[in-house]
């Protein structure tokens, strides 16, 4: 009570085994503890004394208020003072409604108090019946060895015993002799209503007693004094009947009064031991009975009960007593028996018996009923043995008794043990003798005497083998002869006793059987000696039954065949072996069925049965039980087929069957629905059947006419009996409870509705659901209302249960259809019920809130928060705001179950459950829960405290690893607990995360989980604690993601550290490799029962671990040991999981771990370089993963393909995989050619469904990415991109060569290249297909099959798609792009590439395709060497690089060119000069290259350092706001344009070089051939001008050399001042910088030498211009060559042209001593020369 003492209700929920003490060790704890306090009964509360009240006075632990209201409570129940604080203590802290805040102002004020004052007398009594229920719970289990705790309940009752008896005898005595009490004596609260709570009260405190010492004498013996003093006291108070107060009786009362009578008279049976008794009589030694040498005793009972006789109570205890002095002295008393004797059965003493037993309620797990059954047993076996039955009174009455008495179990299997001759077998007997003249006793008892499958088999023997059929005649028959005497008849013909049956549906009586005759009241009882099966006769009385349906005779035979009925029912509910026996019965009723219910006033309980019947034959078969009812018009059906979902809620075209018609007309008038409750029954067994969709459909109409008729309205109905509304009700709740649990298979098919969703459309948009709801907001203090009124101590069956049952129904219900309600923008009205904020708290919510001050059954407050739950999620609204002014103190509510040790385990869960879902969902409420307290500091601080009432305190206590293990904190509770944490982590709510991250040993106790040691995958028997501990990583891992490294709390710096220290890393990584392994083993047999656990694990430690690649310092992980251990465990995890490819759990783990796998590749490239070989594994990864289903694994498989890319290109094939080469290609080519196929089909459906307007505006419009099939990281793309890595692994090429030769790979992807290009679609496939082409082009074997394979075709046309020249200006057609995005024009570049390099590769086998694609793409080739004038963009640049590189690949078949293609030939002749005078004005003007740059293209910088800006922003602002970061971005994009024309321009003189005469063959070769070359430059010596007008010239040629030369020198100085090339380059950079220029520069002379010598030859020039040729170079050249000469006695880089390209030089100049002599000699000859 206080700290020491736990209340009494608390005790008896322990005892149950209701609370979180559940070990038998723990129970006999508790009963150590209190055996005492349970001894001392009601006496344990005191009345009030001077020294309680000083001692409280006293006491400092209480709180002055506290005392105060303490006494006032003393006053008002008469309890002693510190008892009415204790009592007060235990109500704060398991009733009060309030919060400890409002307490104070309750206290104080006059009526709230006094409000308070009359629940804690509430809960006081309450308190009391608890104490009571303890002992009872004792005795009812103490001795029942199914009982988990009867070791420890049975020393507790030896520990108890007799003081019991006497103590709880006295206080039974108190009770029935108190005065009420007064306002006098106890305060003006004591009005008339608290008095008639009080009596209330005392009566079920004397009827509780009473059982409790029933119970006792039920197992230990009452002496004779003992009995006598009993009967005295009870006679005294007039069974129950004589109550010092009974003017306070009302008719409320009525049921304890009686039930107060009941056990009184079953205390004296009991204490007469009749059991013992009869035994004795039987073996002869009467002697040995307690009452055998008590004469005087004896005398004064026959004295005492000789007064006896003017209450029904008395019956029972006069007949006993009558045996047992005929037993023990049959001469000594017998007038004395007689008389009592008659007045026994004068009391109607069986019908008594009935109506007790029935009293006392069924028998499911009544222990007191089963015991009082046990008593009246053995009493009615020895009464029946002692008299002749025909003394005894009707034999009706003695028939219903013993079947009331048979009920409890085990009586039935005892009396088929039993001598027939003895005890109620010649009950059984007599009923025999007038079957089947009358049928219904036989078999009202047989029915009572099933109980379970042996006994089944007696009865049905029983009936199989009857040996006399007993008839009554009125006058006698002409067919038969007998004795003079008329004892005995004999058949002369035979006879058939059912005159309208046929066949096998009758009996047929022969000839000459004889039979013996008693003369009666009725006339001539004859019992013919004949046997015959009475199933038979079963089968011809339902036939006959069936043919006079509709005559008068009607009413009489449903008498006769209700008892059939219901015998079969039980037979075959109790054991269905016998069903088939019973074929020609069960097969008859769908026909009775059919019949009854089509008559004018049908037998309604006849119809009932056969429902009955069928309800357990439907549990077993249900699809023939369907088909065969289907035809009977009983249940509704609908007229027209069911189309769509408002036909169906319409009920059109339904009709309601006789069922609905016998509802309406005959049981709601009458107010009786045994035929409503049956329908109900039967219809959820046939839903729970599963009959299939066909069937289901049938059913909807019955459903149908549950939903719309019955649950809105069935609580207006009539009804005469107590209960039955509320069972109606639950059973409604059943059925849609069972149809919402359906499996949904085959649920989607089409719009016709399914039973499913025809419940969920209902219950949300209908009255139905209203009705639900209404169900639900009974609220808690109805049901305690109820629970109190039950008379009963206990029981399962009351109605408080029943109410219980239905609202749990109902919150279930409400669960599911909110879980499985389709989702729509709109709310449904049961949503709108559910959430709407209604005026001083009677909202819905508040009441479902409300539930959690339930203490009855904790599944109802459980389901209670699981929808509060549910709707905290799914409903937009505030739960905070719904409970009003309520909140705090349902906070508190919530948080003391929460606090309790002893509180069921599942609840804390629940609410637990449902605070980490408001976390996201509820954040009022979550702020109410979480009672932050602002620290006191200065104005604005932000630190916070945890308040008084905070869940965080609670949560903390959980996850103390010194807390883990004990009996309250079991493994779920710790795993809820770190959810919650883990949803204020995530949600990041850092109020309480601040709080939290600087509690004292948080850390530790947080990451205590990681660090034990867990059960093998195997032996799990707990999986949450695998949940536990992905909870930890996950919190760990959002606290490192979210603070940064440095102010990230010391300790868990610390636990990190020892976490690494203790290799727990490496234990990790092993238990969840094994995890998976596990699933793929066992997944094979069983399947997996911890699924989701697991993938919560590794879905955690997949986090941990990403985040390790990055916050390695934080998480110490940083030896390449630990992480070459962590991914090769990752990696075999992969493998275990994906190579079972048809279990779908394990393709999920599977694909998790791939995600992980090709992280740890792509960040950890160092540890994976030196790790074993890596493709092994994943090649077989790949073969299993290409076999799985394809939709599941289209994400797997691109996982696992670019972790193959990484792996080759971090790995590289490594000496001994040459093996997995060829296996691998295949399976790639395969995957290339099925993907490739499958987007050359969805392409063309996109192209029918809707035509793709092209953007003709620009060439950089990307394709409608509206398939799935084309991503940058698609299956297709990535298998593509590894084909790639392949073959250039595979450098000689023959291990590809072999697996195209199986797989035309080659020919599926150029024909899905062609038809993307066509379509300008698969941009991602197109880029991804051409650097495959590009890779296999660099070998001539390669390059061949590209070629051959027809790349041209499907590549030359289909190009035009992806880009078009337009008429207004070349600049407009280039894309200003960043030039490393996917996009068409990239497209053409490779394509570009990809025909430069088949051209280079095969050389004269593909100059006609060269011609073909130059002569197709011409005016784009043309159009892109002019734009680089007019838009220096690196994407522009990049394709004129391509352009000119393919060009001068051409170049060398210049003959061929000038035979198919001349006017092209001339036309890149001139654009050439052309490009080669921009390139040299650019690289020579830098400022005006820098100034385009800014002002034109707005796009020189890359992307990354700035925001993208306008193009037409001055270049000033820029300057302005730049800084220095700028400039230097500037300066790196200036460089990168500056580059791309430095090698456009090399390319270009290289190609030039070859449209102009070999210098060494002009100088020398006076025949030469001129007309061949064209003149390419014009006589002319100006200094190159940036514009169009101007051309080419010798001018030309020298800027280039110039510019080309003055480049050269700053590379030399490296002058890092000014804006040059050199500033930001690298010195790789710039060596390669080096050589380019001199190339630059060597073929420059080239062509320079080359031209002048065509010149100087040509003889349409004139000599004068031809002297000023020679005059101009000379000078120019001789001062070229001394700056060069300075430039090579420096030290001068070599020329690339030797590797590069065609050699420049002449061959003789190779043999020169000095490097670059030769290129000074050309020059200098060439210059002698023209000087001659």
């Amino acid at each position: 009570m206080a700290d020491s003492e736990m209340s009494s209700r608390e005790l008896w929920t322990i005892l149950l085994g209701r609370s979180a003490l559940r070990e038998p060790a723990q129970i006999e704890e508790e009963l150590d503890r209190n055996w005492e306090r349970l001894l001392q009964g009601l006496c344990y509360y005191k009345t009030p004394s001077s020294s309680a009240a000083e001692k409280l006075k006293a006491d400092k632990g209480v709180a002055q208020p506290l005392k105060d209201f303490g006494l006032r409570i003393s006053k008002l129940l008469g309890l002693d003072q510190q008892q009415s604080v204790q009592i007060l203590q235990c109500y704060l802290q398991e009733d009060y409604r309030g919060t400890r805040n409002t307490l104070k102002d309750v206290l104080q004020d006059e009526r709230p108090s006094q409000a308070l004052l009359l629940k804690i007398a509430d809960y006081y009594y309450e308190e009391r019946v608890c104490h009571l229920r303890c002992v009872l719970l004792l005795l009812t289990y103490f001795q029942d060895e199914r009982h988990p705790y009867r070791v420890e309940y049975s020393n507790c009752v030896n520990k108890l015993e007799k003081d019991l008896v006497n103590n709880y005898q006295k206080q039974f005595e108190t009770l029935f002799k108190a005065e009420s009490p007064t306002w006098e004596t106890h305060g003006n609260l004591m009005t008339e209503r608290q008095v008639s709570r009080w009596f209330l009260q005392c009566l079920r405190e004397q009827s509780l007693l009473l059982e409790i010492l029933f119970l006792y004498y039920a197992y230990f013996e009452m002496g004779p004094g003992d009995l006598l003093s009993f009967t005295k006291m009870f006679k005294e108070q007039g069974f129950g009947l004589r109550q010092t107060n009974r003017h306070l009786v009302d008719k409320s009362m009525d049921a304890l009064v009686d039930r107060i009578g009941y056990f009184s008279c079953l205390i004296l049976v009991e204490g007469m031991d009749i059991d013992f008794l009869h035994k004795c009589a039987l073996e002869d030694r009467t002697e040995q009975h307690q009452f055998s040498n008590t004469p005087a005793i004896s005398r004064e009972m026959d004295q005492m009960l000789l007064t006896f006789g003017d209450i029904p109570h008395h019956g029972p205890v006069l007949l006993a007593w009558v045996l047992l002095r005929h037993t023990l002295s049959p001469d000594e008393s017998s007038p004395v028996i007689r008389r009592i004797g008659n007045t026994s059965l004068q009391l109607g003493v069986f019908q008594y018996l009935t109506t007790m037993l029935q009293g006392l309620g069924g028998t499911g797990n009544n222990c007191t009923a089963s015991t009082a059954r046990m008593c009246i047993y053995g009493l009615l076996s020895f009464v029946i043995t002692s008299f002749e039955e025909e003394t005894l009174g009707s034999q009706q009455h003695l028939i219903n008794a013993a079947c009331e008495v048979l009920s409890a179990p085990s009586l039935a299997e005892l009396f088929w043990e039993t001598k027939p001759t003895m005890g109620l077998g010649m009950i059984l007997d007599s009923a025999m003798g007038m079957f089947p003249h009358k049928t219904g006793m036989l078999l009202q008892l047989l029915t009572a005497l099933l109980s379970d499958k042996s006994t089944a088999k007696k009865v049905y023997i029983f009936l199989d083998k009857m040996s006399f059929y007993t008839e009554v005649y009125k006058t006698k028959p002409n067919d038969v002869i007998s004795r003079d005497d008329e004892t005995l008849w004999r058949r002369q013909a035979p006879k058939l006793l059912y005159p309208l049956g046929l066949g096998q549906t009758n009996l047929r009586m022969p000839q000459g059987v004889l039979g013996q005759v008693a003369v009666g009241e009725q006339g001539y009882v004859v019992r013919w000696d004949y046997s015959y099966s009475a199933w038979i006769l079963f089968t011809c009385e339902i036939e006959m039954l069936l043919h006079v349906v509709s005559t008068a005779d009607v009413i009489l035979h449903c008498e006769r065949v209700k008892p059939i009925l219901d015998l079969v029912h039980k037979m075959i509910s109790t054991d269905w072996t016998v069903s088939d026996c019973l074929l020609p019965l069960t097969s008859r009723i769908y026909m009775l069925l059919q019949r009854l219910t089509s008559v004018i006033n049908p037998p309604v309980d006849v119809i009932a049965s056969c429902a009955n019947c069928l309800i357990v034959l439907a549990a077993r078969m249900p699809g023939k039980v369907w088909s065969s009812l289907h035809h009977t018009g009983f249940l509704p059906f609908a007229s027209s087929p069911l189309t769509n979902m408002a036909q169906s809620i319409s009920a059109e075209g339904m009709k309601a069957g006789n069922y609905g018609n016998l509802l309406v007309l005959i049981e709601q008038p009458r107010g009786e629905y045994a035929v409503t409750i049956a329908f109900l029954r039967l219809v959820t067994t046939l839903v729970k059947g599963q009959l299939g969709s066909t069937q289901d459909k049938g059913l909807i109409p019955c459903v149908l006419l549950v939903l719309k008729e019955m649950l809105p309205t069935y609580h207006k109905w009539r009804y005469n009996t107590h209960g039955v509304r509320e069972r109606i009700g639950c059973l409604i709740l059943e059925l849609v409870h069972a149809i919402l649990n359906l499996s949904p298979e085959g649920e989607a098919s089409g719009s016709t509705p399914t039973l499913q969703s025809l419940c969920i459309y209902s219950l949300a948009n209908t009255e139905a659901g209203q009705a639900v709801v209404n169900i639900m907001g009974v609220g808690v203090d109805t049901i305690d209302v109820v629970l109190a009124a039950q008379p009963s101590s206990g029981g399962s069956e009351g109605p408080g249960q029943i109410l219980i049952q239905t609202v749990k129904l109902a919150f279930s219900v409400t669960n599911n259809v909110i879980r499985l309600k389709p989702p729509s923008s709109a709310v449904s009205p049961l949503e709108q019920a559910l959430t709407q904020h209604g005026g001083h708290g009677s909202n819905l919510i508040a009441v479902l809130a409300k539930y959690i001050y339930h203490k009855h059954d904790p599944a109802l407050p459980r389901l209670a928060i699981q929808l509060l739950k549910r709707l905290a999620t799914v409903a937009p609204m505030s739960v905070y705001a719904c409970l009003g002014g309520d909140a705090a103190a349902i906070r508190d509510a919530f948080l003391t179950r929460l606090q309790s040790r002893t509180e069921d385990m599942r609840i804390k869960v629940m609410i637990l459950e449902f605070l980490t879902v408001a976390v996201e969902t509820q954040p009022g409420l979550i702020e109410l829960f979480l009672n932050l307290e602002v620290k006191d500091g200065a104005e604005g601080s932000k630190e916070f405290l945890l308040g008084e009432w905070s869940c965080l305190q609670v949560v903390l206590d959980l996850i103390d690893s010194r807390q883990q293990g004990k009996y309250w904190c079991p493994p779920q509770l710790h795993r809820a607990a770190l959810a919650f944490l883990h949803a204020l982590w995530q949600d990041r709510r850092d109020s309480a995360i601040s709080v939290l991250r600087t509690k004292e040993r948080f850390w530790e106790n947080l990451t205590t989980p990681l660090f034990g040691t867990l059960p093998a995958p195997s032996d799990i028997t707990e999986p949450c604690v695998l949940e536990t501990c992905a909870f930890v990583m996950k919190i760990i891992g959002l606290e490192i993601y979210y603070v940064v490294s440095g102010s990230l709390e010391r300790s868990l710096k610390d636990a990190l550290q020892k976490f690494s220290s203790g290799r727990r890393y490496e234990y990790w990584s092993q238990y969840v490799k094994s995890l998976v392994v596990h699933v793929a083993e066992t997944e094979e047999e069983e399947g997996v029962h911890s699924f989701s656990e697991t993938q919560m694990v590794i879905s955690a430690w997949r986090m941990l671990l990403i985040l390790s690649t990055s916050h390695s310092d934080v998480m110490q992980l940083k030896e390449d040991s630990a992480r070459l251990k962590l991914f090769m465990d990752v990696l075999d995890g992969t493998k275990a999981a994906l190579l079972v490819p048809m279990s779908v759990p394990c393709l999920r783990l599977g694909s998790m771990m791939a995600t992980l796998l090709l992280i740890l590749l792509k960040q950890w490239r160092s540890v994976v370089a030196t790790a074993p070989d890596v493709l092994a594994p994943l090649s077989l990864i790949l073969e299993s993963v290409l076999q799985a289903d394809q939709q599941l694994m289209e994400s797997t498989k691109a996982k696992v393909f670019s972790a193959l890319i990484s792996a080759l290109q971090i790995q590289g094939l490594n000496g001994g995989e040459i093996s997995q080469l060829p296996q691998l290609l295949l399976c790639v080519c395969e995957t290339v050619q099925d993907e490739a196929l499958a987007l050359i089909d969805s392409t063309r459906h996109a192209a029918q469904v809707r035509d793709i307007p092209d953007d003709k505006d620009s060439m950089e419009t990307d394709a409608v990415r509206s398939f799935q099939k084309d991503q940058r990281d698609g299956v297709c793309v990535l298998a593509l991109h590894l084909a790639k890595e392949l073959c250039r692994a595979d450098e000689d090429g023959e291990h590809w060569v072999l697996v195209m030769r199986k797989i035309p790979a080659l020919h599926s992807i150029l024909s899905a290249l062609e038809l993307s290009l066509r379509s300008k679609q698969n941009l991602y496939f197109t880029e991804a297909a051409l650097h495959l082409l590009l890779t296999l082009a660099r070998t001539p074997q390669g390059a061949a099959a590209v070629a051959g394979a027809g790349v041209i075709q499907s590549i030359c046309l289909p190009l035009l798609s992806v880009y078009e020249v337009p008429s207004n200006g070349a600049s407009q057609g280039f894309s200003r792009k960043s030039q490393d995005a996917p996009c068409w024009p990239g497209v053409y570049r490779l394509s570009m590439s990809l025909m430069e390099i088949l051209l280079k590769t095969l050389r004269y086998n593909f100059i006609n395709e060269a011609l073909d694609f130059v002569g197709v793409h011409q005016e784009r080739i043309l159009q892109c060497l002019n734009a680089v004038r007019t838009v220096q963009s690196l994407v522009c640049l990049d394709e004129a690089d391509h352009t000119v590189g393919f060009l001068l690949q051409l170049s060398s078949f210049c003959k061929e060119w000038q035979f198919h293609l001349p006017h092209l030939l001339r036309d890149v002749q001139i654009n050439l000069c052309y490009l080669c005078q921009t390139c040299t004005y650019l690289l020579h003007s830098r400022n005006m290259l820098h100034h385009y740059l800014q002002a034109k293209n707005g796009e020189a910088l890359p992307s990354g350092p700035r925001a993208q800006r306008d193009p037409q922003t001055p270049s000033k602002a820029a300057a302005e706001g730049g800084g220095g970061e700028r400039e230097e971005a500037e300066q790196k994009a200036l460089l990168a344009v500056q580059c791309s024309l430095l090698k456009i321009l090399s390319k270009t003189l290289a190609t030039l070089q070859h449209f102009t005469p070999d210098c060494c063959q002009i100088i020398l070769d006076q025949c030469m051939d001129l007309a061949e070359y064209r003149t390419l430059f014009v006589l002319s010596f100006t200094t190159s001008a940036f514009d169009a007008d101007v051309a080419p010239s010798f001018g030309t040629l020298l800027a280039t050399i110039n510019v080309a030369l003055s480049m050269l020198g700053e590379v030399e100085k490296k002058e890092p001042a000014s804006l040059s090339v050199a500033s930001l380059a690298s010195s790789e950079e710039t060596q390669a910088l080096k050589s380019l220029l001199m190339f630059t520069m060597e073929n420059c002379f080239y062509v320079l030498i080359s031209q002048a010598v065509r010149c100087l030859k040509d003889p349409s020039i004139a000599p004068r211009d031809k002297q000023r040729l020679k005059q101009e170079l000379g000078s120019e050249l001789s001062t070229l060559l001394s700056s060069l000469s300075r430039h090579f006695r420096r030290g001068a880089p070599s020329s690339p042209a030797s590797s590069l390209l065609p050699s420049p030089q002449p061959p003789g100049a190779k043999a020169s001593h000095e490097g670059q002599e030769p290129f000074i000699q050309l020059v200098q000859a060439f210059v002698r020369h023209i000087q001659r």
